[in-house]
This record gives structure tokens, C-alpha cells and sequence, in this order.
């Protein structure tokens, strides 16, 4: 099949089949006499199983140690089992960091409870008063993916 196929075949933007080509964590498929890509079920299956492991928030690098495992049907799995388990820990992570920015918002949310003029808006008064530092998205995320973990 034609890349276009694969794209339709595997709900997938050809942008993103050629990126992950790229990098390798897709097969080149062999081309055409006329310079075509053709796919084959073996690049189906793969695409299908990257974007599993995306739709499960994985990094391109774990995904990358999960597609040597299993391009290795007969290798020990314990590096698996550490990495959902460390997976497990950053969404563990991030849900506390969400469930602490909706109380954040949710408090900005009582100082306005009428419309009103803006200049005397509680949201904007107490945004613009607030004595906390500006929290970046790294440090809202207490434990992002850290890179290196993974080999």
C-alpha cells in the first residue's frame, strides 16, 4: 500500500508516518520502481501499536524501548514492567499538579461571581495582586518524564 493507505488504514496524519521514519521508529518501507513508498501489514501493525502508546501519553523514547522488546519476542520483560511503572508515576504526577491548578482556578473563579466592569473584576484584581511567582509548566508538572531514564 501506498503511504496515503497507511495513513487511512491506521487513522494517522502521512506527516507523522514520515517523521517517525525518520527516526526510525518506523521501518522504510522498500519502494517502488518509480519511487513510491509500499507498505506492507508489518508497518500496519507498528503504526497501530505507536499510536496505542501515544494515546497512553508515551514518550517517542519509551515507545522506543517497548519496540525493542517487542522486536524481541524472547527477551525478559522486567524493563517493561519499570517502565509503565515509572510511566505510571508521571500520570501519577501530572493528576496532582491538574487537581492542584483546577483548585487554583476554581479559587480565581469565587473572586467574580456578577458581570461587571472589567477594571473591577476579582479575577483580574487577584491575578494581577497575587504575590505567588508565575509557576512555568515544568514546575507545575513536578515530576515531568526525565530524560535518561530509559535506555
Amino acid at each position: 500500500m501506498r503511504i496515503g493507505e497507511l495513513a487511512k488504514a491506521t487513522d494517522s496524519e502521512i506527516d507523522t508516518i514520515r517523521y517517525y521514519e525518520k527516526i526510525g521508529i518506523l521501518p522504510k518501507p522498500r519502494r517502488t520502481d518509480s519511487n513510491y513508498r509500499h507498505y506492507g501489514d508489518q508497518h500496519v501493525e507498528r503504526l497501530r501499536f505507536v499510536r496505542r502508546c501515544r494515546s497512553l501519553d508515551m514518550t517517542l523514547d519509551e515507545i522506543r524501548v517497548l519496540l525493542q522488546f517487542r522486536d524481541a519476542p524472547e527477551a525478559n520483560c522486567g524493563e517493561v514492567n519499570v517502565l509503565l511503572d515509572e510511566h505510571i508515576g508521571h500520570v501519577t504526577a501530572r493528576i496532582a499538579a491538574f487537581t492542584k491548578l483546577e483548585k487554583e482556578l476554581r479559587s480565581l473563579r469565587r473572586q467574580c461571581r456578577s458581570v461587571q466592569r472589567a477594571k473591577d473584576c476579582g479575577i483580574l484584581v487577584k491575578i494581577a495582586s497575587s504575590n505567588s511567582p508565575p509557576t512555568s509548566n515544568k514546575q507545575r508538572m513536578s515530576k515531568p518524564h526525565i530524560s535518561g531514564t530509559h535506555r
